[in-house]
């Protein structure tokens, strides 16, 4: 998906106008609708509002993650992960991945 459809998406996903995402980032509805048919495209600097607009990372917005992270503490727990040690997160990630494969099992057998 491109940026441009990627926004109206959101957008209209948000039950924006594309007035209010404009006021919301600064600009204008006028602009939003260029921006949502890639007539020009944004600035880092307005894309990163339009993306906190819409609750979605910078990322995610410009199509280079395809996940979206919406859950606050989630985000909170990643970021606090990212300052252990090594050997830290690799023992936290064993224990994730033995429940995520615990998960699949039981969701195969149902």
């Amino acid at each position: 998906m491109n940026i441009g459809s990627t926004i109206t998406q959101l957008r209209k996903e948000k039950g924006l106008s594309r007035d209010d995402l404009g006021t919301i980032v600064g600009t204008s509805g006028a602009v939003i609708g260029r921006y949502e048919r890639e007539e020009i495209t944004p600035s880092v600097e307005i894309a990163n509002k339009i993306a906190h607009a819409l609750e979605v990372s910078l990322d995610y917005l410009i199509g280079n993650n395809t996940v979206i992270l919406k859950d606050k503490k989630i985000i909170e727990r990643t970021e606090a992960i990212a300052t252990m040690p090594e050997e830290e997160k690799k023992q936290l990630f064993n224990v994730i991945d033995a429940l995520i494969r615990d998960y699949k099992t039981k969701l195969s057998y149902k």
